[in-house]
């Protein structure tokens, strides 16, 4: 087994990656800090694993919620839903929320944990790529709002990541695809050798090899880690995390949720932000084609739909979280490895580069 150290000021906690790791009751209660647990999943995922935690936890108060699947349910309606379950079961502060899901599950669950008497404890079973790979790991929770993606959040560290790859057997292969999005994206922001191996190692990954799904995930988790110990609050270096993802946002929250799956919209966003890093002369346009052949290689899509026009996508991402006193900061690159925190780009050149993206 695999165990990756986040290491904080205030304390340290383990994400254990290991293939069967649901099978591990011993683990998986020990985590558990009192009496009341509360399992927060989807209506996709518990009819598959829920029985397996539920197991896990039979010497403590173990209860479900179920949510309905999608990016559209993770809503304040549905943190008030969780809220008063908790108050009917009568849960104190010494309670555990576990998360057993996707990055939907993961980000509300561990708001409602964040919110509930001032907080407290959280577990993350991420069953998705995609939430192994990222938002399990660092502490953001939250839900989204019509007008955008995580606007009402907190930052509330889990207790402890469990992360078994063997559930990825059961992901659909579209949410497979999105997950590896975020994978790609450690490399372009600060790991070129890691994007060699990607490159080599596409076709292992599509065919859910174990090895290569096993070192991408903990490749990924390292990378992670090491942001978050630098930057837990996202005031500087954690920031490069989300490159992709403000031009991604604004991809979501244009279509209702409904269109893209996440890493689908960090896919086109990956490489807005690169194609944009080329016009303003940061990097090569030889690295954005290399960006984008691997995404296509690996299926994500690259192109901003023709009904997505510019000018609206750029009013949404005026509504990012990397908006400071009215400038929207970027992460772009100045190539593959390279990323960096960029202020002052003007609406011109970004609604060029959104118009050349159809």
């Amino acid at each position: 087994m695999s165990i990756i150290e986040v290491r904080l000021d205030e304390r340290s906690y383990p994400v254990h990656v290991e293939a069967g790791l649901l099978a591990r009751s011993d683990l998986i209660g020990a985590a558990m800090s009192g009496r009341h647990v509360l399992i927060v999943s989807n209506e996709t995922v518990a009819p598959l694993y829920l029985s397996r935690i539920l197991n896990a936890l039979n010497s403590h108060e173990a209860s479900s919620f179920l949510l309905a699947d999608g990016e559209s349910h993770k809503t304040l309606e549905n943190v008030g839903k969780v809220m008063t379950q908790l108050a009917q079961l009568g849960v104190s502060r010494d309670a555990t929320i576990v998360a057993l899901g996707g990055g939907v599950v993961g980000d509300l669950a561990g708001f409602c944990a964040a919110l509930w008497m001032r907080g407290i404890s959280f577990v993350q079973i991420p069953t998705t790529l995609l939430a192994m790979v990222d938002s399990s790991v660092g502490g953001k929770t939250g839900v989204n709002l019509p007008q955008g993606k995580n606007l009402v959040g907190a930052f509330h560290q889990p207790r402890a990541v469990f992360i078994d790859p063997a559930t990825l057997s059961t992901l659909p292969e579209r949410e497979l695809l999105a997950g590896l999005a975020e994978v790609i994206k450690y490399a372009a922001i600060g790991d070129g050798s890691f994007m060699d191996w990607l490159e080599v190692h596409a076709d292992a990954l599509l065919a859910r090899e174990a090895n290569a799904l096993q070192f991408s995930i903990e490749t990924s988790v390292r990378h992670k880690a090491r942001v978050v110990q630098a930057d837990e609050h996202e005031r500087g270096e954690r920031a490069l995390l989300n490159f992709g993802h403000t031009f991604g946002h604004a991809l979501e929250a244009a279509t209702g949720y409904q269109r893209f799956l996440h890493g689908e919209a960090v896919a086109i966003g990956m490489l807005t932000a690169a194609r944009l890093s080329t016009a303003l002369g940061m990097a090569a346009s030889q690295d954005a084609d290399r960006l984008q052949s691997l995404l296509q290689r690996i299926g994500l899509p690259t192109r901003i739909p023709d009904d997505l026009g510019a000018a609206e996508l750029l009013a949404l991402m005026q509504l990012d979280k990397k908006v400071e006193s009215g400038k929207l900061r970027l992460i772009l690159w100045r190539g593959i490895g390279r990323a960096q925190i960029v202020a002052g780009v003007s609406d011109a050149d970004i609604r060029a580069t959104l118009q050349g993206m159809h």
